[in-house]
């Protein structure tokens, strides 16, 4: 099978075209790809699938194999697969997730998608300022789902965390009994946000749309941001919009192709 490696300012997966030939284990797959050092390194692996009530069907597996409801900068890189590799030439497109269908527009220069937004949908489960004790310290969390779980902890100093440590207890805290997405977000000024995020499932990324979705949020609902907010990441900036009439967030970002490739799935997962 061919698959396609594509990122969203560092947050990278492997798309599978999956509308004719089935992929009979993908999380055993997405284990073994994403590893860094023995696969061919990701954040997880993306499948597209034909869809009954829209135009395409997207699955996503993190890392550690686990199947995620949604991925804001996943889906805009399945939208330039899509374009790109001739599966459609519609500018805007209906995904099907697993949290509901989700409207993406291409932005097309030179025949390439060089940005896409995504109509998020409403924010959900919006839970502020509650207390979590991790070691012996306590973090005052925000909790909210944008089809996915989030847990935002405000900071003066993103780069002073030590996410490899805290990350993953947090992420399993028992206030999170399915595991949740960890943003660790510094202000910088009414329309500007720095984050770092664990997300569930695949550790530290260098993005996550869903997580800057979520924090921008949040941000706002605290009193801190402008509905309209640049996300600053380690490789980049995420654009965010939060509808506070309709409850919908807008994410606005690049991907980027870095190569095509072949594997054989039954021989890899028969080799491991």
């Amino acid at each position: 099978m061919k698959f396609v490696k594509i990122h969203g300012l560092g947050n990278d997966y492997l798309y599978f075209d999956c509308t004719k030939k089935i992929i009979e284990n993908p999380s055993l797959l997405a284990t073994l790809l994403s590893d860094r050092h023995f696969g061919v390194g990701a954040d997880g692996i993306i499948l597209l699938l034909k869809s009954d009530i829209a135009d395409f069907k997207m699955r996503i597996f993190n890392a550690d194999g686990s199947e995620a409801e949604m991925c804001g900068n996943g889906i805009r890189g399945l939208s330039k697969y899509i374009y790109e590799y001739g599966f459609s030439k519609k500018k805007v497109l209906n995904i099907e997730t697993n949290c509901g269908i989700k409207e993406v527009k291409n932005k097309i220069q030179d025949k390439e998608v060089i940005s896409s937004s995504v109509d998020m949908g409403k924010i959900t489960n919006i839970n502020l300022k509650q207390m979590i004790e991790i070691n012996d310290e306590k973090y005052l969390v925000n909790v909210v789902s944008v089809g996915n779980p989030h847990c935002i902890i405000f900071t003066d100093n993103v780069d002073k965390i030590n996410l490899k440590d805290v990350g993953p207890l947090i992420e399993k805290h028992s206030l999170f009994p399915n595991r949740t997405n960890v943003e660790f977000v510094e202000i910088i000024d009414k329309d500007n946000i720095k984050m770092r995020v664990w997300e569930r499932g695949s550790g530290e990324t260098l993005a996550c749309g869903t997580g800057a979705c979520a924090s921008c949020v949040i941000s706002y609902l605290n009193g801190y941001i402008n509905t309209k907010c640049s996300v600053h990441l380690s490789n980049g900036i995420l654009n965010v919009y939060y509808n506070d009439e309709t409850k919908k967030v807008f994410l606005e970002g690049p991907s980027t192709k870095v190569f095509d490739g072949y594997i054989n799935p039954k021989k890899l997962i028969k080799k491991w």
